[in-house]
């Protein structure tokens, strides 16, 4: 429920006023998964309250870094890095084209 309130606030004071209260009643749940969970949060604190306070994200180039690995796993064995490199350069440019290079 906080979170998708959050998304729709632009009060920052009180998005964080009431992830407070969150962890409160998280805690008072006394559930062992849960309270890990609050500890994670309270760690990040600071980065998940940007995400709401800034309209960036990293998506984009976590998917590019996803997919370069998924081929570098796929490319055992490539004696060549500039082969490699090729490769990945043109997955990632003529990947709204549509076509399955490699």
């Amino acid at each position: 429920e906080w979170f998708d309130w959050a998304k729709t606030s632009t009060d920052m004071i009180e998005i964080k006023e009431r992830l407070s209260l969150f962890y409160r009643k998280v805690i008072e749940s006394d559930i062992p998964a849960f309270n890990q969970v609050i500890k994670t949060m309270k760690n990040w604190q600071t980065e998940i309250l940007n995400s709401f306070a800034f309209g960036y994200s990293n998506g984009f180039l976590e998917g590019i870094n996803n997919k370069t690995k998924v081929m570098k796993r796929n490319a055992y064995g490539y004696k060549r890095f500039d082969r490699f490199r090729a490769k990945i350069l043109l997955a990632i440019k003529y990947k709204k084209v549509g076509l399955h290079l490699g």
